[in-house]
């Protein structure tokens, strides 16, 4: 390695290490990279879940009046359906260029009785999926600035890796 290539990849770490890790979407998810969690609201009257959360009114017929709480969602869930986006999605969504195709997940919450639609973790293609396999909510970065890097929630098969392959 030339001297060069020490300095800048020095320089490529330190960068990176002195951006700022925030939400693309405040609000939606929890920032804690070993258990992030969704969060939603409870209708307290009818015990309904919404996501992302709703703290105005229930939406549920009949509970309008009825409080609703801030909780937080199962982490886990069941496969429910999938699909890839072998195309860019349009704007406001930030997508690389040029496009790379990722697989989109529909993640069945028990307790919630919800089914919560998100990106499948990079490395994890339509291959990697299969019906009525285990999800489990992981934190990736959607895009960075020159201060920020904007940090997204995904679905991965629980027991798989960080970066895609066979859950165990």
């Amino acid at each position: 390695m030339t001297v060069a290539q020490i300095a800048t990849d020095s320089a490529t770490f330190w960068d990176m290490a002195s951006k700022n890790r925030v939400p693309a979407v405040e609000g939606w998810f929890t920032m804690d990279d070993t258990n992030p969690a969704l969060i939603g609201s409870r209708c307290v009257d009818s015990g309904n879940y919404f996501f992302p959360k709703e703290l105005e009114h229930s939406r549920v017929p009949g509970f309008g009046d009825s409080k609703l709480e801030e909780v937080q969602l199962s982490r886990t869930g069941t496969l429910w359906s999938w699909t890839d986006a072998a195309y860019a999605p349009p704007p406001p969504f930030v997508a690389q260029d040029p496009h790379v195709p990722f697989a989109i997940a529909c993640v069945e919450l028990a307790e919630e009785q919800m089914v919560i639609m998100g990106q499948v973790a990079t490395g994890f293609s339509v291959e990697d999926l299969s019906m009525g396999m285990e999800m489990e909510l992981t934190l990736e970065t959607l895009y960075e600035d020159d201060d920020n890097e904007y940090i997204v929630w995904k679905w991965k098969p629980v027991g798989a890796g960080a970066t895609g392959g066979e859950a165990s």
